[in-house]
């Protein structure tokens, strides 16, 4: 395959949640509607389900306790990478929205330190990157079109057991789903991990389906992104510094990570996630890292 590369990352954005109106412009007034909606469907159209999981998750919890020391866990820090591609609308990205809020204080709660962090781009059919391409010479192979964008929902030094919940709200804008580059996506979270000074870290991604986006399929070759992220997965395996592990929606990922659980329908998610950090942090433990 041609050597992955990006055309121009000029474009390119990371942002906290509370700034995405600076790369989407402020909501709508439809959107903003449809915000105002789903969020009231998070916190309370899904209460005796997230009151079920709050369950899941002390079980969980109080297991770990009994076979992970505070050390451990005072040196071990998580992200959550979470695909905000536009098949993720709707259910499947409230059900995550809610499962994400429910993980990161099932860890901050255990002392562990946590990152949630989503990734999209900016545009629909490649965006400013794309045009840039267009309007100039355009060479054969340019590599990845799109303007990606990188949003922090939470980041490793907010040590806050519980944040409100507001910075996820922003998950749920109808106007963030758009194209998903997953490769460049855990390289971005691999590399913010990879700054923070536990000795465990461990890199948990949420998708529902293989990497897409029509302006770089079309300009390269159809597997060109699907196979960067398997170059990619092989990279952060063969390095071992960050434990992978993932979770399909719907989707299949064991072709592209070791460790893997499918989820058959949105609401299966949160008692999945829980169970799977359950598993990994075990995992760790019982290798002898501390």
């Amino acid at each position: 395959m041609p050597e992955y590369r990006s055309y121009t990352t000029q474009f390119d954005r990371e942002v906290s949640a509370r700034e995405l109106d600076t790369v989407l412009g402020p909501l709508s007034p439809s959107d903003r509607l449809a915000l105002d909606d789903a969020w009231q469907a998070l916190q309370t159209g899904l209460l005796p389900w997230k009151t079920r999981l709050l369950i899941t998750a002390s079980e969980v919890s109080a297991q770990l306790r009994t076979e992970l020391t505070d050390g451990a866990c005072e040196d071990t820090a998580v992200a959550l990478l979470i695909d905000q591609s536009g098949s993720m609308r709707g259910q499947k990205m409230l059900f995550t929205a809610a499962s994400a809020d429910i993980a990161q204080e099932f860890l901050a709660t255990l002392g562990i330190t946590c990152e949630v962090l989503g990734f999209t781009t900016s545009r629909w059919r490649g965006g400013r990157s794309r045009s840039r391409w267009t309007w100039r010479f355009r060479p054969s192979h340019p590599g990845r079109l799109n303007d990606l964008l990188h949003i922090v929902y939470r980041s490793a030094d907010d040590t806050r057991a519980s944040t409100g919940s507001w910075h996820l709200r922003q998950m749920l804008r109808p106007d963030l789903p758009k194209e998903n580059i997953d490769g460049e996506a855990l390289l971005w979270a691999a590399r913010r991990l990879r700054r923070l000074p536990q000795r465990n870290k461990h890199l948990i991604v949420i998708s529902d389906g293989a990497p897409v986006d029509d302006s770089t399929i079309l300009a390269n070759s159809p597997t060109y992104l699907p196979d960067h992220l398997q170059h990619v997965v092989q990279s952060i395996n063969k390095a071992g510094d960050i434990r992978l592990a993932t979770i399909g929606l719907g989707y299949q990922t064991h072709k592209y990570f070791a460790a893997s659980v499918y989820v058959e329908a949105p609401d299966e998610l949160g008692r999945s996630l829980i169970e799977l950090l359950g598993r990994v942090l075990a995992e760790q433990f019982k290798s002898g890292a501390r």
